[in-house]
């Protein structure tokens, strides 16, 4: 009776043990970033990047290529949700009817579930909750870690608004009139004379497929001039976890539908522009060496809208990309 008791918890611990790393295995990367949003972007950190757009860019580029990174968030999480539930539904399936068993043959004296058992259950689950709650608090706060400077001021830094005698920084759900885009490029062209708009968003979204290209390679060293330091840090740090894990992150079939600018403002001697990117691909993970895959789709696309916000110094200097959110 004792031997079949360590043996079903022993079986308990191995399957939640193994659910565990599963789900912290797939709940990683997609795309370059893993589909999360980091980076600085000045005072505009503290609020999300404003949907409104200028104009749009109507003709798409399309690439197919094995590049970057995989796995669509929200359909692994509720995968990896399923999975659970599923494992956790079989253990406590598996165990109740072997009490109804036992008690059918020998009443409450078998080796059934209990309330110890119960315990035992939650106490693993709420472990297990609290573990990946702490890892993915750790990566948020590891992503954001370069804008922690800002905190320090009493009051963060006003952008200037274009156009207008007063500061207008954009907070919480205030979102920037598409005048004030209007204002923020012609000031950005009195600045340097030699910026144009259509130029601009046409380097942004070569700079999107090369960014995307580093990452599929795991190694964005070929673009590091592209990139700000912390962005560098950041993408090169996540190509490396992917490397560890002996694991490649592919994009195929490429496609940006629209290429937008959303935001421009100009804080402590620099430009920022904003970007919303509007594409769709195929995103799916492989194991190295057995080409195994491990997570997402090699049929069906996904879809997804970024913003990328890209800065300089003022004048005609080069656009580095500070930051990627997504959209919220």
């Amino acid at each position: 009776m004792a031997m079949e008791k360590y043996i079903k918890y022993g079986l308990m611990i191995v399957s939640l043990v193994a659910m565990l790393f599963y789900v912290l295995e797939i709940d990683a990367f997609a795309r370059a970033g893993g589909s999360k949003s980091f980076g600085s972007r000045g005072s505009h950190s503290y609020s999300s990047p404003s949907s409104q757009s200028k104009s749009t860019t109507r003709s798409s580029r399309q690439v197919t290529t094995a590049t970057s990174p995989s796995q669509s968030g929200g359909f692994l999480r509720n995968m990896a949700g399923g999975l659970a539930g599923g494992i956790m539904g079989g253990i406590l399936g598996s165990m109740l009817f072997s009490s109804m068993g036992n008690a059918s043959s020998g009443g409450l004296g078998g080796s059934g579930i209990g309330l110890f058992d119960i315990a035992l259950i939650g106490v693993m689950l709420y472990g297990i909750w609290w573990f990946i709650k702490k890892k993915r608090r750790e990566a948020e706060e590891r992503a954001t870690a370069g804008t922690s400077y800002f905190r320090e001021a009493s009051q963060p830094q006003q952008p200037i608004a274009y156009g207008s005698s007063t500061a207008a920084p954009s907070y919480g759900n205030l979102q920037p009139l598409e005048s004030d885009v209007t204002a923020g490029l012609t000031h950005i062209r009195q600045m340097d004379l030699t910026f144009d708009e259509q130029l601009f968003k046409d380097q942004a979204m070569d700079n999107f497929f090369k960014v995307q290209g580093a990452w599929a390679n795991r190694d964005l060293s070929t673009i590091r001039s592209s990139l700000t330091v912390e962005m560098f840090g950041i993408l090169q740090s996540d190509a490396d976890d992917l490397k560890n894990k002996k694991q490649v992150n592919r994009l195929e079939n490429i496609a940006v539908r629209n290429v937008d600018i959303t935001e421009v403002w100009q804080e402590a001697g620099k430009d920022f522009i904003t970007v919303r990117f509007c594409a769709n691909l195929l995103d799916y993970t492989v194991d190295e060496v057995s080409g195994r895959l491990l997570a997402g789709s090699k049929t069906e696309p996904v879809r997804f809208d970024e913003y990328w916000t890209f800065t300089r110094p003022v004048g005609n200097y080069p656009w580095q990309l500070s930051a990627i959110n997504q959209h919220e």
